[in-house]
């Protein structure tokens, strides 16, 4: 048995000062405060030093470390983004692969997790095929952009059988309720996303039944329909937004130019504490930064200035989050950790709780991370 001492644990709700928590066999076993749970003779003892101890991190949507693509080397970034104390991730494939790269990418991780690598990969998120070309689609070079037909996806499902978690979708492509319907049947427990869209309330909602539960990178590729001149439609924000089952997803940049932090704190103010996640839909881009943003050291940007994706890894964008909604340790960890895990149904992580697992995150008041324990073990 291992006890941690001298912890501010962090609870969804609250801290414990000066706690105790017990772990044997990945398994959280008691905690508490000091002056009520007694450290057993003979444990192991990691003192805490005061650092608040959370959950650890779990990233449902990342495609890279900040410098390496995932499908390249899943155990290089795997490892990176841990020591960022990401316990739990989901490599994301896309929409530029194609059936093939799909294919060996799935299996590369599988392989990977087979030996013994990669133990915080636990599936795949779906950015794709069947998502909308004009909207961050590269669409002279997407692949994907014609008929949707079973031929062309039902060995990609197959393969991503028990290891999908989140698929992706543009619900106003022609076909799409086929293929939701076809993954359904085949994935049962699959969460579907909004993505890379300019779907209309109707044709969103008419996919959550199906499991469509969740809005990929929450005002990021999103379109704005407009039915009069100069009058504001509803789209896929104004959905992700109104409905209290659906989570949305947020890229929690330092300057605020993925999400502006006033949107962030208006999303925050709609959705509540409950239904946002910090992802670092981290991605390979070589490009100079823009005029204005030379200093940004967690945005990618390609060589047409445009925003190719994030540099984050997970810890970052709670840090920024703080900074941007004023929010506190406790905010962050549920956005980061309590939330996804409760989207996903993952009930054996997620929070502090007797029985679930042993990854957790020692960070400081500004969250910098200086220790990580994953399934009780501590990585280096």
């Amino acid at each position: 048995m291992t006890a941690i001492i001298n912890a501010v644990l962090v609870m969804k709700d609250h801290y414990i000062p000066d706690a105790v928590l017990l772990m044997e066999d990945e398994k959280i076993v008691d905690f508490g405060p000091a002056k009520k749970l007694s450290v057993p003779a003979g444990c192991e003892v990691i003192d805490a030093e005061g650092l608040y101890v959370g959950p650890g991190l779990i990233d449902i949507h990342t495609h890279a470390d900040g410098d390496t693509y995932f499908h390249e080397d899943p155990i290089k970034c795997s490892e990176t983004v841990l020591k960022h104390g990401v316990t739990s991730v989901l490599p994301a494939l896309f929409y530029s692969m194609n059936k093939e790269e799909h294919l060996e990418a799935i299996k590369k991780y599988k392989d990977a997790i087979a030996a013994g690598k990669c133990k915080n990969i636990f599936g795949v998120y779906m950015e794709g095929p069947y998502l909308n070309p004009d909207f961050g689609c590269d669409k002279e070079k997407n692949v994907w952009k014609d008929a949707i037909v079973e031929k062309d996806y039902a060995e990609i499902v197959e393969a991503a059988k028990g290891f999908a978690k989140v698929w992706c979708v543009a619900p106003e492509r022609e076909g799409i309720l086929d293929f939701v319907k076809y993954v359904k049947k085949e994935i049962p427990e699959i969460v579907f996303s909004v993505a890379h869209s300019e779907a209309t309330p109707e044709q969103i909602e008419a996919l959550m039944p199906y499991g469509l539960k969740l809005g990929t990178h929450h005002t990021n590729a999103t379109g704005t329909l407009e039915n009069y001149p100069e009058v504001r439609g509803v789209c896929v924000d104004e959905t992700v937004n109104y409905n209290n089952d659906i989570y949305a997803e947020i890229i929690c940049d330092s300057k605020g130019v993925h999400v502006h932090p006033y949107m962030i704190r208006l999303i925050k103010k709609i959705k509540g504490q409950d239904k946002i996640i910090l992802i670092a839909d981290s991605f390979v881009a070589d490009g100079p930064p823009i005029p204005g943003l030379e200093d940004a050291f967690d945005i990618n940007f390609d060589w047409g200035g445009d925003i190719a994706g994030s540099k984050l890894t997970l810890d970052i964008a709670c840090h920024n989050m703080m900074i941007h909604t004023g929010g506190s340790v406790c905010d962050v960890f549920r956005y980061a950790s309590t939330n996804p895990a409760k989207m996903l149904s993952l009930t054996d992580r997620g929070d502090i709780a007797k029985g679930k697992r042993a990854d957790l995150v020692f960070v400081d008041h500004q969250f910098d991370v200086k220790r990580v324990i994953l399934g009780g073990e501590q990585i280096n």
